[in-house]
């Protein structure tokens, strides 16, 4: 899949299937919630009205009002590709949830996961 086609896809139809990847491991949506508003600043009322609007997945990134500072913190591979060496800053966005998801799915603690 290019970049570019997940870029485009809706956050819609991503976020679901981030919360059933935490959710079949034991883990709860509202993890996954904080784990994202965590990363790009959204609060959690936002968050939902976005998961139901229309917005891509790369506008999402994009217009996120306060990425955390400590999302650089963020290392190792999603896809065997290292978050913390990626060229494009977008997909880094994008991986960084993956990885902050995939720690909760592989029962991290949620302090840990969040970097505190």
């Amino acid at each position: 899949m290019t970049q570019e086609k997940v870029f485009q896809m809706k956050l819609q139809t991503v976020y679901p299937l981030l919360v059933a990847k935490a959710e079949k491991k034991g883990r709860t949506r509202a993890e996954v919630d904080q784990v994202t508003c965590w990363l790009t600043g959204y609060s959690r009322e936002k968050l939902a009205s976005l998961v139901e609007s229309q917005i891509t997945y790369g506008d999402f990134f994009r217009n996120a009002p306060a990425p955390n500072p400590h999302r650089k913190e963020i290392t190792g591979s999603v896809c065997g590709v290292r978050v913390e060496t990626m060229d494009d800053p977008r997909m880094q966005e994008i991986r960084y949830l993956d990885k902050l998801v995939d720690e909760l799915a592989k029962g991290k603690a949620l302090e840990k996961v969040l970097r505190k």
